[in-house]
């Protein structure tokens, strides 16, 4: 774990990113373009289309990658982005809550 000054973040350790994502199913789920994920978290198209090819995504563009998301309102962790945990079904779904409706 690593601290920050937002407190202490699950960061995943660089051997258990072995380059494999979920970033394009992530940003179908937003219904965006790749430039418009590039330009929500502070990169160029085509580094978006490189981390969907499968190059390593780094776990500080992970965290804008979530934070991103949660602006969209998608909540989303690691697991989400380098493992397989499910997107919610609906974007106002928080990552482990239950949808009352």
């Amino acid at each position: 774990m690593r601290q920050t000054s937002a407190g202490i973040d699950n960061i995943p350790s660089a051997a258990t990113i072995d380059g494999m994502n979920h970033l394009k199913s992530i940003r179908e789920r937003l219904g965006i373009t790749q430039q418009a994920m590039a330009d929500g978290i502070g990169c160029t198209q085509g580094n978006v289309g490189h981390y969907e090819r499968g190059q390593t995504l780094p776990p500080a563009m992970a965290r804008k990658l979530i934070d991103f998301c949660a602006s969209r309102g998608l909540a989303i962790t690691f697991d989400h982005v380098y493992g397989g945990a499910p997107l919610a079904e609906n974007l106002t779904a928080a990552a482990g809550e239950v949808s009352h409706g």
